[in-house]
C-alpha cells in the first residue's frame, strides 16, 4: 500500500476486495498501531487549498479605492511642483491608510477562519471493535465509517452496507436529485456522476443509513482534486461594506466636482493658480474621511468575535448586520427553547395510568400507579406486564446510553432517549440486561418524515420495537395490550383521552408498540411497519423551559421582536410551554397544527403565520412555507433548524441559524450562523451585539463627518474669499487619519447601550444616513466651521502669526471633538446619568480613555515637536494659547447636546 494507492478505481473492485486492499476489517475496523502508521503515510484529513492572493497583492489592493486616488494624485502633483515635503506626507498617509485596512483586513479573515474551524465535524468510525466518535480530520484510508441521515460524508468511500440510503452529490456532480446507493461493483470506465457504491467527500446523506471503507482523504479525493485549483479567501463584503463603498463613489464625485469648481472660481477672481491648486488639494482632502474604512473593518470583526464568546459563531459575514434587522425569530422548542434534558413524569399502559418520581437522568425514584384520587399507590403484585412492556420498548428502539461520570448521570446521544432508559432504571430494567437477552438484529433510524423509530430484536420470538409520535403509531395500529398483556382490539378514543391529559400538563408524548413476525426474519424496512401494530403504551416527559430563554424572549419581545415556536412537538405540549415562556401575544396562546396548515391557500397561510404563535407538528416541508409567507409580509426572519429537511428553510431565511451541538451537517451548511451551546438565549445575545455593531458603526459616521464638513466649509469659504487657509491639506489628513483613527477607533469597542434592545428593529432599506443622522452632521460641521474660521482668525489677528493661528485652530478642534465623542459614547452617557443621580456606577471604558489619551499626546507632539513643525507647518504654543484652546470646549457642551435631540438614535434613555 502506498500514498498513490487512493487513485485506484475503487468502485470496480467488490467490497470485500477494497476492505482487503487497505487491510482492514469489516466487523472490527482498523487498530490503533494501523491508525498510528497511516497518519504517518497519509497525513491528515483536511483540504490544502492554493494559498489566496499573496500578501504584497492585498497589500497594493488596499490603494485601489476611488478616495486614495485623490491622494495619491496630489502627492503626484505636489511633487512635480517641488514640495517633496508635502508630498511625501500625503503619500505616507496615504500608505499608512492601506497598512491599517490591510492589517484589519487580516484579523477579520483570520477570525473567521479560525471560527470556521472550531466547529468540528465528527464522523462515527469502527475501531479495535468498538464504534466511536472522531473528528473528520482524524480519518485515514482503510478506516470503517457508518453514514446516516444528516451527516456529511467525510472522506471518498467504497460502501460495503446501505439502507435506503440517498446522498446529495448536487455540489460534486450538479445532480439535483439526491442519489440512491448500493455495494454492486460498477464498470472501470463509470462516469462520476453514476458511481452509484461510492460515497464522495463533502456530499450529504439526506435519506438512510450506511456503512463503507474510506479509500481517499484530503486532497486526494474528488472535492480535494478540485479545490486545489480554487484560491482560499474569506468574503469580507456585506450590504453594510457595499452601502460605504458607494456613499465613497458619490462621495468622490462631489468631492472632484466641488474642487474643480473652487479651483475654477478662484483662477477667475485673480488668484495664482498655485495657491488655488493648494486650495483644491485641501478641499478635497478634508472632504474624504480616510479613516472611515478602518473603522468598518475592524468594527465588523469585533461584532464576530463578540457574538463568538456569546456561543454564536458567524459563518457568514452578512448575517452581523441581518441580526440587527431581524423581526421575528422562528425557534424550535426542544432543547433551544428548554433545557433539553428530559424526564418522564407520566406512563399510560395497559389501560392504566402511573406517575414516575425523580428529575434528571438518575435512576433514582420509582413508578406508581396514580389513583381515582390522584395519590399514588403502590404496586402489590410486582410490576404489571403491560408497563413492563412498554419500558421494555422504549429501551430496546434506542440507540442512546447512560453513563455515569463523577456525580452526574450524562447521555450520550439524545436526551430523549436517555429519559427512556432512566424510566425503566427505575423499574430495575437495566439497558445491558434488556440487549443482552433481546440482542438487535436490524433498525430503522429516526426519520421526520416517519415520524419514528423501529428495532427488530431476537427474544423468544422476532419481534418489532416502534417509538414514534403518537399521531404516527396510532395510524399503523390495529390492537393495543390490556393490563393483564392480553391484546385486544384499539381502543382509539381512550388514547386520546390519555394524551391530552398528559399534553395538558405540558408533557411530550411519545407512544410505543410493537409487532411479531416471522422467526427466520433478519431485517426490516418501512413496509414492515406500516400496518398491523400492537400500542404497547404511552410515556410522557417534561422538558422545562431555560430560565435565560425565558429572559431572552421577553428581551426579544421588548425591543419588537416577535419570537414563533415550531415543533415537531404535540400541540397541547407546545402550547402549555409558549404559555410558561410568555410568547403569546395575547392571552391564550394562539397555535396551528400542520396538518391544517397543510390544507390551507398561501392567503390563509399569510393570516394564519401573522396570528399564530405556536405551529405544532409541523414537518420540515412546511417551515420553508413559514418562512417563505413571513417574508412576503416585509419580515426579516431568523430561523433555527437542525435535521436534514431544515436546510431549504434555514437557506431561505434572513438568518439561517443552526444548532452546533445536536444538529446536523447538513443543517450547519445551510446556516449563517451557528450556535455551540444550542440556546435560545445566545440568539437574543447575537442580535444585541448586531444591533451593538450596527449602532457603533453608526456613531462612527458621526464622529467623523462632521469633521470633515467643517473643515471642508473653511477650506471652501477661505477659497471663495481669498484669505489665508485656516488649515492646510498636510494637517487636514493628520486631522483625518492620524486623529480621526485614534478617537474613532474605541467607539468599535463601545458596550452595548442599555436601551439596544429597547427599540423597534432596524428597517433593511433604511439608508446608511438617515435624514436625522444627516441633520446631525450638518449641525456639528457648522460648529467646527465656526470654530476653526473664528479660532483661525482671531489668532492670527492678535498675534500676527499664520502658524500659530493655524496651530491653535486645530487644537480647539480637537479638544472640541473630545467633548462630541464623550456626548456620543457610553461612557459619556454613563458620566451625565451618574451626575443626575440617575444610576450610580460609570460604564468603564478603558478603551474610549486610552483613545482620548493617546489623541491628547499626539497633539502635543504634533505642535511642540520641531520636526511636527516642519512637516506640518505648526508652530508652538504657550501655556496661556493652550487654555485658550480648550475654551471651545464649553460650547460644544450645549451643541452636543442639540445633536443628540435631532438625532437620538446615539443616546441612552438616560440622557
Amino acid at each position: 500500500m502506498s500514498t498513490q494507492s487512493q487513485s485506484h478505481a475503487f468502485h470496480h473492485l467488490s467490497s470485500q476486495q477494497t476492505i482487503d486492499f487497505f487491510h482492514s476489517n469489516i466487523e472490527k475496523g482498523l487498530t490503533a498501531e494501523d491508525i498510528a502508521t497511516r497518519y504517518e503515510t497519509y497525513g491528515w484529513n483536511e483540504l490544502i487549498v492554493k494559498p489566496g492572493q499573496p500578501a504584497w497583492l492585498k497589500f497594493l489592493l488596499q490603494f485601489h479605492q476611488p478616495l486614495l486616488y485623490i491622494l495619491l494624485i496630489a502627492g503626484a502633483v505636489k511633487a512635480s511642483l517641488g514640495s517633496l515635503t508635502n508630498a511625501a506626507v500625503i503619500w505616507g498617509v496615504t500608505v499608512l491608510n492601506a497598512v491599517i485596512g490591510y492589517v484589519q483586513e487580516a484579523k477579520a479573515e483570520g477570525a473567521i477562519a479560525s471560527l470556521a474551524q472550531a466547529v468540528v465535524t465528527e464522523t462515527t468510525v469502527l475501531r479495535d471493535g468498538q464504534l466511536l466518535q472522531v473528528p473528520s480530520r482524524d480519518l485515514v484510508p482503510g478506516d470503517i465509517v457508518l453514514l446516516t441521515s444528516g451527516d456529511k460524508v467525510p472522506a471518498d468511500v467504497r460502501l460495503v452496507q446501505t439502507r435506503n440510503l440517498q446522498i446529495d452529490e448536487s455540489a460534486l456532480t450538479g445532480e439535483s436529485v439526491p442519489v440512491e446507493k448500493s455495494t454492486q461493483s460498477l464498470a472501470t470506465d463509470t462516469v462520476l456522476a453514476e458511481r452509484t457504491n461510492m460515497a464522495y467527500a463533502g456530499s450529504f446523506v439526506t435519506f438512510g443509513q450506511g456503512r463503507g471503507v474510506i479509500v481517499a482523504i484530503a486532497n486526494a479525493t474528488e472535492v480535494g482534486k478540485i479545490s486545489q485549483s480554487m484560491e482560499e479567501r474569506t468574503n469580507l463584503s456585506t450590504p453594510l461594506t457595499r452601502k460605504f463603498a458607494r456613499f465613497s463613489r458619490i462621495l468622490l464625485y462631489g468631492i472632484l466636482t466641488l474642487a474643480t469648481l473652487t479651483f475654477t472660481i478662484g483662477l477667475a477672481q485673480g488668484e495664482t493658480w498655485v495657491y488655488m491648486f493648494e486650495a483644491a488639494v485641501a478641499l478635497a482632502v478634508s472632504a474624504i474621511p480616510e479613516g472611515l474604512p478602518a473603522v468598518v473593518t475592524i468594527t465588523l470583526a469585533i461584532g464576530v468575535n463578540r457574538m463568538a464568546q456569546r456561543h454564536a459563531i458567524i459563518r457568514k459575514l452578512p448575517a452581523v448586520e441581518s441580526l440587527g434587522s431581524a423581526t421575528i425569530v422562528c425557534s424550535d422548542k426542544t432543547g433551544t427553547l428548554t433545557e433539553n434534558q428530559m424526564t418522564v413524569q407520566a406512563i399510560y399502559a395497559g389501560r392504566q395510568h402511573y406517575q414516575v418520581s425523580g428529575g434528571g437522568y438518575s435512576p433514582k425514584g420509582e413508578i406508581t400507579k396514580a389513583g381515582h384520587n390522584n395519590k399514588q399507590t403502590p404496586f402489590e403484585d410486582g410490576l404489571p406486564q403491560a408497563i413492563e412492556t412498554c419500558l421494555t420498548a422504549g429501551v430496546l428502539c434506542n440507540d442512546s446510553q447512560l453513563k455515569h461520570t463523577g456525580e452526574h448521570w450524562v447521555v450520550i446521544g439524545d436526551p430523549t432517549e436517555g429519559a427512556l432508559i432512566t424510566s425503566a432504571a427505575k423499574a430495575d430494567l437495566s439497558q445491558a440486561g434488556l440487549a443482552a437477552t433481546n440482542p438487535r438484529l436490524d433498525s430503522i433510524p429516526f426519520e421526520s418524515e416517519y415520524q419514528y423509530m423501529a428495532s427488530l430484536h431476537d427474544a423468544e420470538s422476532r419481534v418489532i420495537y416502534v417509538k414514534g409520535s403518537v399521531e404516527a403509531l396510532l395510524s399503523r395500529c390495529t390492537h393495543m395490550v390490556d393490563f393483564s398483556g392480553q391484546i385486544i382490539p384499539l381502543e382509539r378514543e381512550e388514547i386520546d383521552q390519555a394524551v391530552n391529559l398528559m399534553t395538558a400538563q405540558a408533557l411530550r408524548v411519545l407512544a410505543f408498540a410493537q409487532k411479531r413476525v416471522e422467526p427466520h426474519q433478519h431485517a426490516i424496512d418501512h413496509d414492515h411497519i406500516e400496518t398491523d401494530l400492537v400500542f404497547l403504551g404511552l410515556q410522557g416527559m417534561i422538558d422545562p423551559p431555560r430560565p435565560e430563554a425565558i429572559a431572552a424572549v421577553h428581551s426579544c419581545q421588548t425591543a419588537g421582536i416577535q419570537i414563533k415556536m415550531i415543533t415537531g412537538d404535540h400541540i397541547a405540549t407546545a402550547q402549555a410551554i409558549a404559555q410558561r415562556m410568555g410568547i403569546q401575544k395575547t392571552a391564550a396562546v394562539l397555535a396551528f397544527e400542520g396538518q391544517k396548515l397543510a390544507t390551507m391557500d398561501d392567503f390563509e397561510l399569510s393570516q394564519a403565520v401573522s396570528a399564530g404563535d405556536v405551529f405544532a407538528r409541523v414537518a420540515p416541508a412546511q417551515k420553508l412555507r413559514l418562512v417563505e409567507a413571513l417574508q412576503t409580509k416585509g419580515e426579516i426572519v431568523a430561523m433555527t433548524g437542525d435535521g436534514v429537511n431544515d436546510a431549504p428553510a434555514l437557506k431561505q431565511a434572513d438568518i439561517g441559524i443552526a444548532m452546533g451541538k445536536g444538529g446536523t451537517e447538513v443543517a450547519r451548511e445551510a446556516a449563517d450562523m451557528l450556535l455551540t451551546d444550542d440556546n435560545f438565549a445566545s440568539i437574543e445575545a447575537a442580535v444585541e451585539e448586531g444591533r451593538t455593531v450596527y449602532q457603533n458603526l453608526r456613531k462612527a459616521i458621526a464622529f467623523l463627518l462632521p469633521v470633515n464638513g467643517g473643515e471642508s466649509m473653511t477650506i471652501l469659504i477661505s477659497a471663495l474669499l481669498a484669505r489665508d487657509l485656516p488649515i492646510l491639506s498636510l494637517q487636514v489628513l493628520w486631522l483625518n487619519m492620524i486623529n480621526s483613527l485614534t478617537m474613532t477607533v474605541p467607539l468599535a469597542f463601545e458596550p452595548k447601550s442599555n436601551g439596544s434592545m429597547q427599540q423597534p428593529p432596524r428597517h433593511p432599506k433604511e439608508p446608511l444616513i438617515t435624514r436625522k443622522l444627516l441633520h446631525r452632521i450638518l449641525l456639528v460641521s457648522l460648529f467646527n466651521w465656526i470654530l476653526i474660521f473664528g479660532m483661525f482668525e482671531w489668532a492670527k489677528f492678535t498675534t500676527g502669526d499664520v502658524a500659530i493661528a493655524r496651530t491653535m485652530a486645530i487644537q480647539s478642534l480637537v479638544a472640541a471633538r473630545i467633548v462630541y465623542l464623550l456626548s456620543i459614547s457610553q461612557l459619556g452617557i454613563s458620566l451625565l446619568s451618574f451626575a443626575r443621580r440617575r444610576c450610580t456606577s460609570i460604564t468603564n471604558a478603558p478603551i474610549l480613555l486610552l483613545g482620548i489619551a493617546g489623541a491628547v499626546v499626539l497633539q502635543i507632539v504634533f505642535s511642540q515637536w520641531s520636526v511636527m513643525n516642519t512637516l506640518f507647518e505648526t508652530a508652538p504654543l504657550t501655556w496661556n494659547q493652550w487654555l485658550i484652546c480648550l475654551l471651545p470646549m464649553v460650547p460644544m457642551i450645549p451643541w452636543a447636546i442639540m445633536a443628540n435631540l435631532i438625532d437620538p438614535s446615539h443616546k441612552s434613555k438616560a440622557v
